[in-house]
């Protein structure tokens, strides 16, 4: 019998007769994604008071531009250091720009003199579930890992940011299974064509603590992520749209039930009062406090939208136009 790998022509020990091919992979591929994409994306040690913590970041600007995970970078807001190491190896460190916890979304700034590669970007605004994306970051401070799967579903409410997060911070997600771990917060979701379509944010893990992907990955898609981006670069805050109500969800009711509505704001200026119970945005169904949050989040402000609510629980629907506020 022949013992595998003892001698011959099989053995690890001969000569090398093969040479595995490099870069020029076809446009479409994952391997093509990757090349484009790793030199966008950084890793981001955070040092702060209260700790130590790591993320990723992904380069907009070839003048140290960085967009990551406002929970990534929160401990270092009050004073702290901020090192983001690129692809190469090469490290650097970096300052806050601007914050935004509502969307979780922040912009850092990489100090150094070298020319970084923006990220290419696509839009969030075509996507399908089902589509082909790769997710780049450093889970478990593993720099630059690739992973990939598809899009799960679209306009998936979440609260991002840790058990601490609460409707403030709830997000209007891409949800995938391309593997994300704890690490890959702040790092890039893209298309077959290395486009940035969102921010990855959030994952679901089983029982308590970071257990790791189970498949669950949330994104912030890039059409918000970009907006609020381009508003802390150019004025250090960010706003966001508003529909001036507080709501709630309500045992055996489908949809989101007013609490409150704030006095001259959008809601009551289009007639909608305490006690209703809103169930669509535009053509988007509406089935908890936390799906109307994430629906109006991921709208500008100034927009106008239709929403469609019953007065009261059991009354007949009501459609009504509503030009949405501004907040901070």
């Amino acid at each position: 019998a022949t013992v595998a790998g003892g001698g011959g022509s099989g053995s690890l020990a001969s000569p090398i007769t093969a040479v595995q091919p490099e870069g020029e992979a076809p446009d479409g591929t994952v391997e093509s994604v990757a090349d484009k994409v790793l030199p966008s994306v950084v890793s981001i040690d955070v040092r702060g008071q209260t700790g130590r913590g790591e993320g990723s970041g992904v380069v907009l600007a070839q003048d140290g531009l960085i967009i990551t995970n406002n929970h990534v970078i929160a401990m270092a807001a009050t004073g702290g250091q901020i090192e983001v190491r690129f692809n190469d190896g090469s490290r650097a460190p970096a300052t806050v720009v601007g914050t935004d916890p509502a969307t979780d979304i922040a912009v850092i700034r990489a100090d150094t003199d070298r020319s970084l590669t923006p990220i290419a970007l696509g839009s969030s605004s075509n996507l399908d579930e089902g589509q082909a994306v790769a997710a780049v970051g450093s889970p478990l401070g593993l720099s630059g890992t690739v992973t990939t799967g598809i899009v799960s579903a679209l306009d998936r409410p979440v609260r991002a940011g840790g058990a601490q997060s609460d409707q403030n911070t709830v997000i209007d997600a891409i949800q995938t299974d391309a593997a994300v771990n704890p690490g890959n917060s702040g790092g890039a979701l893209v298309n077959m064509n290395g486009e940035l379509v969102g921010i990855n944010s959030a994952i679901a893990s089983l029982g308590s603590g970071n257990s790791g992907s189970i498949g669950l990955g949330f994104a912030i898609p890039v059409d918000q992520a970009r907006r609020i981006a381009d508003q802390l670069i150019k004025q250090g805050f960010a706003t966001r749209a508003v529909l001036g109500v507080s709501v709630s969800d309500q045992p055996d009711i489908d949809g989101a039930l007013v609490r409150t509505t704030e006095v001259g704001g959008p809601a009551a200026q289009a007639g909608i009062e305490e006690g209703a119970v809103i169930t669509m945005v535009g053509e988007r169904l509406i089935e908890s406090g936390d799906a109307l949050v994430a629906a109006i989040r991921s709208r500008a402000p100034g927009e106008t939208i239709s929403v469609t609510y019953a007065a009261r629980v059991g009354d007949q629907p009501t459609t009504v136009d509503v030009v949405l506020g501004e907040a901070r």
